[in-house]
């Protein structure tokens, strides 16, 4: 065989791969080729791109790792390709349009983007107290179903990362049947702005009850089949023990939240640390282990979903009991509240639109004004945070005195959460970087709003 040639070149395609020395090979023997590299003084790193497009991280992600053989020696996280200007374009609409919007952000976790936005602007506002009970239990009980709808993708996804189609099947196919509840209380499966400033666009009519009756009934035991799959398989077990080490002095330093905190020991969860929307009155625990590992973080997230039933539970018991409006009473930031579909399907009833018209003149103005030009908000700034399925989900507006923000800014877990990536892969194997990233379950619509 021919002796091995061994060229260094620097043309401009290689220069525009990457830094440093690149190495040309032309025929010879492979032995041959790593011993002139070694006795050059060049180390046998790659540089490899895992992305832009990667399922586990709902969205588009890259990863640009240097791998020495299997093991990641370096692993840079790059955003940006899922780009929305969410929180710009909140500028340029009213404050009550402005759930429409981050809705759209993390669009697996939607009700809690909107109801930590409507808190914001509820505090501003000076109303947080005034919001009537009962949109505070369907903020809580709505909030809960959607922490388990968002935790089942998150197990779906994870399972089929690793190979498991089973579990990807199971939990979307339980997804579903969340989603439908979404459908028939708000009339969309996602994406929904159905907390407004104030309390929630309409209340909760007979058929939605029974469809959360019907999860309830059903849940349980569909989070224990998923639990069957993969609680004690070996395979899976091999895969997340012990791997994307991270313990709570990193996540402190990182200011990670969420699972992936709560993995680490300790129990900080919003819902009992800081209460909002009467958290305080439902009994139930926070999830935690103390394996900082991926195993770990699936655990959190299964007794989460277990918890959350807890709270569907005592929200149903007390909406049976507490009556009256969803909506402030203050017409002039009440957004109405008692809306009835006509008899085509399409548009108010007849009913309805003569309720506003015929109530009085004034009535009909503020109607008017507030859907049109929308309310005035103090001048100042406010900052609420809520306990999303990725962690602390914060928003800070900022008024002028104007029907406008002057402008919102959210604090995404996704975002703050991915900066763990490098510390979790880092001297591990290659293939342990797709076992990580699940584990922090990203959504980069969050992450690039």
């Amino acid at each position: 065989m021919s002796s091995a040639k061994y060229t260094e070149y620097d043309a401009y395609a290689a220069e525009e791969a990457t830094e440093g020395k690149v190495l040309g090979v032309q025929g010879g023997d492979w032995d041959q080729v790593v011993t002139a590299a070694a006795e050059d003084g060049s180390d046998e790193r790659l540089v490899v791109n895992m992305g832009p497009q990667h399922p586990s991280t709902h969205g588009v992600l890259r990863l640009i790792l240097t791998l020495d053989g299997e093991t990641v020696d370096e692993c840079r996280v790059n955003i940006g390709y899922l780009h929305t200007g969410i929180e710009k374009n909140m500028e340029f609409r009213t404050w009550a349009q402005g759930p429409a919007f981050c809705t759209r952000m993390d669009y697996l976790s939607p009700i809690f983007n909107e109801t930590a936005y409507c808190m914001a602007v509820e505090k501003l506002l000076g109303i947080t107290d005034q919001i009537p009970e009962r949109a505070q239990i369907i903020r809580v009980m709505m909030m809960e179903l959607n922490r388990i709808s968002s935790h089942l993708v998150a197990i779906a996804t994870f399972g089929l990362e690793l190979g498991a189609t089973t579990v990807m099947l199971n939990g979307f196919i339980e997804r579903e049947y969340a989603l439908d509840v979404f459908e028939e209380i708000t009339g969309l499966r996602m994406n929904m702005a159905y907390v407004r400033p104030g309390g929630v666009a309409q209340d909760i009519g007979h058929g939605g009850f029974t469809k959360v009756r019907e999860f309830l009934d059903r849940m349980p035991g569909r989070i224990k089949q998923l639990r069957k799959l993969m609680d004690a398989n070996p395979v899976f077990l091999a895969r997340t023990k012990d791997i994307a080490y991270l313990d709570l002095e990193g996540c402190m330093a990182l200011g990670v939240t969420g699972p992936v905190l709560r993995a680490t020991g300790l129990p900080w969860d919003l819902r009992k640390t800081q209460p909002y929307c009467g958290y305080e009155k439902y009994e139930f625990e926070v999830a935690t282990q103390d394996t900082c590992d991926v195993y770990g973080r699936y655990l959190v997230r299964m007794q989460e979903m277990e918890e959350s039933l807890k709270i569907i539970e005592q929200c149903l018991d007390r909406l049976s009991v507490t009556k009256g409006p969803v909506m402030i009473e203050d017409k002039k930031i009440g957004w109405p509240a008692q809306l009835a579909i006509g008899t085509d399907g399409m548009g108010n009833s007849p009913r309805h639109i003569a309720h506003i018209m015929g109530t009085s003149m004034e009535a009909l103005i503020h109607h008017f004004k507030l859907v049109t030009e929308g309310f005035r908000v103090p001048a100042g700034q406010a900052y609420a945070a809520v306990e999303s399925p990725r962690g602390e989900l914060g928003v800070h507006v900022v008024s002028d005195g104007g029907p406008r923000p002057y402008r919102v800014h959210f604090r995404d877990p996704s975002f703050t959460n991915l900066q763990a990536t490098p510390a979790m892969t880092e001297g591990g194997m290659v293939a342990d970087v797709i076992a990580a990233v699940a584990s922090i379950d990203p959504v980069m619509g969050g992450v690039d709003r």
